[in-house]
């Protein structure tokens, strides 16, 4: 009886796309999660949690270890998802963020067609997200808007002064954000101040992982341990 007991909770946990998803750094869990929040969806075309998680580990999926031609499908479903969710629901922040995320991955590792085709749409959806609630995800409409002006060339809108004011802004919101320290990091040794970059990623490596963000904070300091012995030479 205490077996069978012990089945069904686990066949619950696995049919569970939070907990699926919180087991991520798994591909196969995180595919799992994404495709039990699209069945939900598929049954209940309203249901606007599903359409914008879809969106969230489409994305993660997308930039997460999978070979280059299932990362592009990948992306391009999370932006069909962020749409989904915000034709139901515009005036909540997840499917414009969510999509604006899934557009900058592939604006940024699939060629100057996509950057081109994404960019705008990329701010538009990051001002509409600071719009509806600026301290969405510790600030992320920020951090996001300060790469984009970072990534850009200024003859299309880019700016280093720019940059460094949002990512200093998503700070106010997360001091302890990993992947916020990076990011300023590079705007400023751009800017040639090189010293204050270093700071950057030091704050990066230092700073405590987020229980939420746990397998993304490890890839991040991963890349500011990178940063920093660069910015070392």
């Amino acid at each position: 009886m205490a077996s069978a007991a012990v089945a069904a909770v686990a066949q619950v946990s696995a049919d569970d796309p939070e907990v699926l998803y919180k087991d991520r750094e798994n591909l196969a869990s995180a595919t799992k999660a994404a495709d039990v929040w699209a069945a939900r969806l598929a049954a209940n075309p309203g249901d606007f949690e599903s359409a914008y998680r879809i969106a969230q580990a489409r994305y993660w999926l997308g930039t997460n270890g999978l070979p280059e031609k299932e990362r592009k499908t990948a992306l391009e479903a999370g932006i069909a998802a962020a749409r989904a969710a915000i034709a139901i629901d515009r005036g909540r922040p997840e499917g414009h963020f969510w999509m604006a995320a899934n557009m900058g991955a592939l604006a940024e590792s699939f060629g100057l067609r996509q950057g081109i085709r994404y960019r705008g749409p990329i701010k538009d959806a990051l001002l509409t997200t600071l719009q509806l609630d600026p301290a969405f995800l510790d600030g992320s409409a920020d951090r996001a808007l300060g790469r984009w002006y970072f990534k850009v060339p200024e003859l299309f809108g880019g700016s280093n002064k720019k940059s460094e004011e949002h990512l200093r802004k998503s700070l106010t919101y997360n001091p302890n954000s990993i992947i916020s320290h990076i990011f300023l990091a590079e705007t400023l040794a751009d800017l040639g101040r090189k010293n204050e970059a270093r700071k950057e990623a030091q704050a990066a490596i230092d700073a405590p992982f987020d229980p939420d963000w746990t397998p993304e904070d490890r890839r991040f300091k991963e890349v500011a341990r990178r940063l920093l012995h660069k910015l070392a030479r």
